[in-house]
């Protein structure tokens, strides 16, 4: 019999829609295993231990959430689990994937994020199908790591590495990972290899074989993210003026799909990001950009900035930028420390 370590935390597939209002449900979260009992063919062969640290829509989440969910997830005996299944919102569901990605990377076992896109109520909804892969992932010793499984509409079921998911599209409740590669798909019977081999197992308890990073050097990570890092999102007309940096220890600069983001001072050196690297040097804050491929070539822009002082995070998306320099602000006070941490490849961010 597999044993299943199951993570309730709110969101969709933790609610019920009521008099025109969607919001979390006491009864949701077992309806979901109720349904699951209801049509999988096999259901006897497993068995669930529940825990609800939280019941919250997701948008209400901030990061002190994730280290209540770790600390549930570490109090339970996991040698005894098979695997761990987090229900989830969908609106920060990239951000907790990236969160656990990073904090369980040396975790030998899966964890896997459940989201829906409609109340368990509601037939359209794909949260029973996402849950029921997930039970498989784990039943067939697919992979360990963290992992997204996640059917689009009129799509297949896609399982995606949790450091590699993206943000839903605006106006769509779609996900993909970035680049739109996939870690593989689902058929509803057997795991088809998209990007990687079948039986690849994500554990980082290796070394790592894309940069020879041994992961067993970063030391045991606390679940602490800091308050302290300050996202910028990236739009004409953005004026740097208006940002307070009196209680930020870093910055993160998003950037336009080309790696780019305005270096010229045109319009005035309030709307230049090189004349705000500047500002923040001053201040003794760093400024990372993301994200943005690494290639022999770059926009002239982007040249200015890396001269300027401007860190890059190559080859990662923004959602898990922002999540690792905040679980590696909460966890180093020196500089190569958390250089070292943030150039590591620890849970397969990097693409």
């Amino acid at each position: 019999m597999k044993q299943i370590l199951l993570v309730f935390t709110g969101g969709t597939i933790g609610s019920a829609a009521m008099g025109g209002t969607i919001k979390p449900s006491s009864n949701a979260p077992f309806k979901l295993l109720h349904l699951f009992e209801e049509h999988y063919h096999d259901h006897t062969s497993i068995h669930f231990d529940t825990l609800q640290p939280i019941q919250i829509l997701s948008e209400n989440l901030a990061p002190a959430a994730w280290e209540t969910i770790i600390e549930a997830i570490e109090s339970a005996q996991l040698d005894k689990y098979d695997g761990i299944i987090v229900t989830h919102g969908t609106d920060t569901l990239a951000y907790t994937a990236a969160a656990l990605s990073f904090y369980f990377h040396a975790l030998a076992k899966p964890i896997l994020l459940v989201s829906s896109d409609y109340p368990l109520d509601n037939p359209k909804g794909n949260g029973l199908a996402n849950f029921s892969c997930a039970v498989e992932f784990i039943s067939q010793h697919i992979a360990t790591g963290v992992f997204v499984p996640y059917r689009n509409a009129g799509q297949a079921m896609q399982i995606h590495r949790g450091s590699r998911l993206a943000c839903s599209l605006q106006l769509s409740g779609d996900f993909y990972s970035v680049q739109g590669k996939s870690f593989m798909q689902f058929d509803g019977r057997f795991f088809l290899s998209v990007d990687y081999p079948v039986l690849e197992s994500s554990s980082s308890t290796k070394p790592d074989q894309k940069n020879g990073t041994d992961n067993n050097d970063i030391g045991l990570l606390k679940p602490q993210f800091s308050n302290r890092i300050l996202m910028i999102k990236p739009y004409p007309g953005l004026d740097y003026n208006h940002f307070n940096l009196d209680s930020v220890d870093a910055v993160l600069h998003d950037l336009y799909h080309s790696g780019t983001a305005c270096a010229t001072g045109q319009w005035g050196k309030n709307h230049s990001l090189l004349e705000f690297v500047k500002r923040c040097d001053e201040q003794g804050i760093t400024v990372y950009l993301a994200p943005t491929i690494k290639s022999e070539n770059a926009y002239q822009s982007t040249r200015e900035l890396i001269e300027q002082g401007a860190e890059i995070i190559w080859n990662t998306s923004i959602e898990a930028a922002y999540v690792k320099l905040m679980l590696a602000y909460g966890n180093f006070s020196g500089k190569q420390q958390i250089s070292n941490f943030i150039g590591s490849n620890i849970a397969f961010e990097q693409v």
